[in-house]
């Protein structure tokens, strides 16, 4: 599990730097500003709904039962 923690995170950053650079081209007026700003906040809308599906799912469905064991029975 922590190797997909770990690419999905990198794919995350990766895809808030491309949203980045694409409002940088906005504010210098190289590409259409008003498409991208409601471009790129829906898109981090969905990765946000999506990062919550992926949370629950990890969290609710796949535990991981690594609960510390307590051999000390009074």
């Amino acid at each position: 599990m922590s190797a997909f923690r770990k690419i999905s995170g990198y794919l995350l950053v990766g895809i808030v730097f491309l949203l980045t650079a694409l409002a940088i081209l906005g504010i210098w007026e190289v590409i259409d500003f008003e498409h991208v700003v409601r471009k790129s906040i829906m898109s981090l809308f969905v990765i946000f709904v999506a990062a919550v599906v992926i949370l629950f799912i990890l969290t609710v469905i796949i535990k991981d039962n690594k609960q510390p064991k307590n051999n000390n029975i009074s």
